[in-house]
């Protein structure tokens, strides 16, 4: 008896547990949660329509109050939760919290719900995947961007200038951006894989082929022809992607074809088209390996104007002056490489420290790249250009380098 009565409460523990349909019950605290939510959207879908939600979310949007927009995106995704114009939304604005858990959902909701329509959704996917997962995500939203090409191209051959797109459009630079991704993939992750050199540079032929001014275009054949040891060819890609929109080079190009300034403008990339700061980092490791040190002085420098704290920056910049002690005469510019050389490295080693950096290759090189420079307190006034900008106390705050400026003056 006593068995079966342990039997019987065992029993009568697991109804409790389950509901008819297999899946856990809610607490009572949770019953009165999803009532209050249950009741909060039907009083928002009677005192707000979804076009009023919207019209918040894209004001908190403009204002960079992303909080605020994904409450309203949310309330008007509860009232129409299979909009696509809504799921896209949110996504976006869960990716500018950070939210990548919650924004990969809500795309692959989107995903299923129209898996032929909107690039924009696999593209994020792309992303945040990695290796061939993330190649199929790319792959499937640049089918998507030439299907909508190719259909806005028949609509206005068949209305002409009244035609009105069915669908939001696509640039050539889109295509171009995402065929890009699609080969820098099989440039690290899969560059082991069977047939990855073919398929890498595939793509960026594509690439090329939809925007043949897209700098990430240009960098990666120049990588592209640099690892199949095909320098010349590389360096010409690299000065063509960097003269795009490197300063000291669009001067240059704008001095030359001044008479077609209006052209120039709407043909070349402009300023806004600089690339992030990652790929200008690239940029420069392969201006370095093409032994075009002034361009990628430059690129450096530049990256140290808009964020002094990345140590990687200040250790390219030493080890570029370091490769050019054998390359001069042993005159002042030779002393003045060695200076610039170990006060951009012995930097770079203080703010590696200072930021508690992970990356030991590079700090095991600073290190042996210092000992061998010696001290960098010789010679001090043949040590060239002014380096008071990079001082021992350079890591500190703007405002306080600004308030010691004022006080100098």
């Amino acid at each position: 008896m006593g068995g079966q009565a342990k039997t019987k409460k065992k029993s009568k523990a697991k109804r409790k547990d389950t509901n008819p349909n297999g899946g856990a019950l809610m607490s009572p605290q949770e019953r009165m949660k999803a009532k209050m939510q249950e009741r909060a959207k039907k009083k928002t879908a009677e005192k707000y329509t979804v076009d009023q939600l919207l019209e918040k979310t894209e004001e908190c949007i403009d204002n960079f109050d992303f909080d605020m927009a994904s409450l309203y995106c949310q309330r008007a995704l509860d009232i129409e939760p299979t909009n696509l114009t809504i799921l896209d939304m949110l996504g976006n604005i869960c990716s500018e919290l950070g939210d990548v858990e919650k924004a990969k959902q809500v795309y692959l909701k989107a995903v299923e719900l129209s898996p032929d329509e909107g690039h924009s959704k696999y593209m994020y996917l792309g992303q945040i995947h990695a290796g061939m997962e993330a190649v199929q995500y790319f792959s499937k939203g640049t089918e998507v961007m030439l299907n909508t090409m190719d259909k806005h191209t028949n609509e206005a051959s068949a209305f002409g200038a009244a035609a009105f797109p069915s669908e939001v459009a696509v640039t050539r630079k889109e295509v171009s951006v995402a065929f890009c991704s699609i080969a820098e993939i099989f440039f690290t992750d899969l560059c082991m894989e069977e047939g990855a050199a073919d398929r890498c540079k595939e793509a960026i032929d594509k690439a090329l082929q939809y925007d043949e001014h897209n700098p990430e275009a240009l960098q990666l054949m120049a990588s592209y022809l640099f690892s199949i040891e095909k320098t010349e060819e590389g360096r010409d890609y690299l000065k063509k992607s960097v003269s795009s929109w490197l300063p000291s080079l669009q001067k240059k190009e704008e001095s030359l074809a001044s008479a077609a300034h209006d052209m120039e403008e709407e043909e070349n990339p402009t300023k806004s088209n600089i690339p992030p700061y990652e790929s200008r980092i690239t940029t420069a490791k392969l201006l370095i390996e093409a032994e075009e040190y002034e361009m990628a002085t430059e690129v450096l420098e530049d990256l140290l104007e808009e964020d002094d704290e990345v140590v990687e920056v200040w250790y390219l910049l030493g080890w570029l002056f370091y490769l050019q002690l054998d390359k001069q005469d042993l005159t002042n510019n030779s002393v003045n490489f060695r200076k610039s050389a170990w006060t951009y490295l012995s930097k770079a080693k203080k703010l590696y420290v200072k930021l508690r950096c992970e990356d030991a290759p590079m700090f095991e090189h600073t290190e042996q790249l210092l000992a061998e420079l010696g001290g960098g307190d010789e010679d001090d006034d043949e040590a060239g250009p002014s380096l008071e900008d990079i001082e021992d106390d350079f890591i500190q705050s703007s405002d306080e380098e600004e308030e010691e400026d004022a006080m100098d003056h």
